[in-house]
């Protein structure tokens, strides 16, 4: 075979027993999936294994579990029915380790699934928009498909591979999966008010991707020469880069460049990135390292919930018993800002659920993961203010977290964690 192939020829290297890994978030390469899928009737117990993915999985249809089984390190919307249905499984895991996995041949990979820009006149592709652990994969699968891209954004670190490295090339145009800028409500607006409060000039920035995010970066328009640390960014840097206020001239680590490990956002945020030297991607394993975070003076870190107890217990992964997302990189951010000169740990998320029901409770749903501990937690931000939680008493902190409630939630969450305590 040549190394240039059509999908169909290329996923042929994936057999009965195979695990394979997919590069993940924006650079899910859909056409090698789709190939695969494809071939469902021929193959049997193909471990999939992925990260947060964009774009439909095809696989992961319930009626193909004979032939695929779904092992997600971060949950997507699109397997996240495998859970309940038999065919998924989610493997709990810190960003920052999950290369390791890889490397130490904890999980052993026989094919990897990659989506590049083409090769340039040396020869080498880009990752483009996703580096995560697909480097670790790459070093430690036994064959490498890749899916050739000319509108795959060209990044530079970490994220240029040389074409003597990938197996076979599929040549496929197709849009890069993006998400464009929902719209800011008025209660996300005030978090972002109390978020930006907390951010002082020079402080260096991680944040994910969403409307709280946004609403904090609208705010920090007259700051000065913030940086960026971070897991991931979309859209809603590219102004405060272009208007100077992002420079990254005082950080602690890779100073003078943006750093991330994926990027999510729409064709303006892949444009921006596009041969740009100013953005640094780094495989997980660095980027998301507590011990290279914390360098950062003046380290922020601004994560969600899907709950809060009284106590500082948050509640990231799962709603009661059941897996919605995963671990992902809160932990690593949480105790790497902690950890810096000057730096705060963030979690940010509105009061209520859409269906009014308390965010902040007395205790967490029966059988909810707890993934930042209460002796991790420092600010916790609703749109209702700020509750400082670092170096509280247990009585303190539930003082705290009753004020950021929802004011027709406050008295009950309260009186039901210290009925809770009475009675054991």
């Amino acid at each position: 075979m040549s190394q240039y192939v059509t999908a169909a020829e290329a996923v042929k290297v994936v057999q009965s027993g195979n695990r394979v890994y997919v590069q993940a978030a924006a650079a899910t390469p859909s056409v090698l999936t789709k190939a695969l899928t494809d071939r469902a009737a021929e193959l049997r117990n193909v471990e999939i294994c992925h990260l947060h993915t964009e774009g439909e999985a095809p696989y992961a249809n319930p009626e193909l579990s004979e032939s695929f089984h779904v092992n997600s390190f971060f949950i997507g919307s699109n397997v996240r029915h495998t859970l309940v249905a038999g065919n998924g499984s989610y493997t709990p895991v810190f960003l920052s380790e999950l290369p390791l996995l890889f490397r130490k041949k904890v999980v052993s990979l026989d094919v990897v699934f990659i989506h590049v820009s083409p090769p340039d006149n040396h020869g080498y592709c880009s990752l483009g928009v996703s580096v995560e652990a697909t480097l670790a994969a790459i070093e430690n699968a036994k064959m490498v498909v890749a899916q050739v891209n000319p509108k795959m954004p060209r990044t530079f670190g970490d994220s240029l591979l040389h074409v003597s490295e990938i197996d076979y090339l599929v040549e496929a145009e197709t849009e890069i999966h993006g998400h464009g800028m929902a719209e800011i409500t008025p209660e996300e607006a005030k978090i972002g008010d109390f978020v930006a409060s907390l951010i002082e000039d020079r402080s260096t920035l991680q944040m994910g991707i969403g409307s709280i995010p946004n609403a904090a970066l609208a705010k920090l328009g007259n700051h000065k020469d913030l940086g960026l640390h971070t897991e991931m960014f979309s859209d809603g840097v590219i102004d405060l880069i272009e208007k100077g206020i992002v420079t990254c001239n005082y950080k602690g680590v890779s100073r003078g460049r943006a750093l991330a490990t994926f990027l999510v956002g729409s064709k303006r945020l892949y444009d921006f990135v596009d041969n740009n030297p100013f953005i640094e991607m780094r495989e997980s394993s660095y980027v998301n390292d507590a011990s290279i975070i914390r360098q950062n003076p003046k380290m922020v870190a601004i994560n969600s919930a899907i709950e809060v107890d009284v106590t500082g217990q948050v509640c990231a992964d799962s709603i009661g018993g059941k897996m919605y997302s995963g671990v992902g990189g809160q932990m690593d951010f949480i105790r790497g800002a902690s950890l810096s000169e000057g730096g705060k740990a963030i979690i940010a998320l509105p009061s209520v659920t859409k269906r009014g029901e308390s965010r902040i409770v007395p205790h967490l749903k029966q059988g909810a993961g707890v993934v930042t501990t209460r002796s991790h937690v420092q600010y916790i931000i609703t749109e209702n203010g700020i509750a400082d939680l670092y170096g509280k008493t247990l009585k303190q902190r539930v003082a705290e977290m009753v004020k950021i409630a929802h004011p027709e939630h406050q008295e009950r969450v309260e009186r039901e964690y210290f009925e809770m305590i009475k009675n054991g």
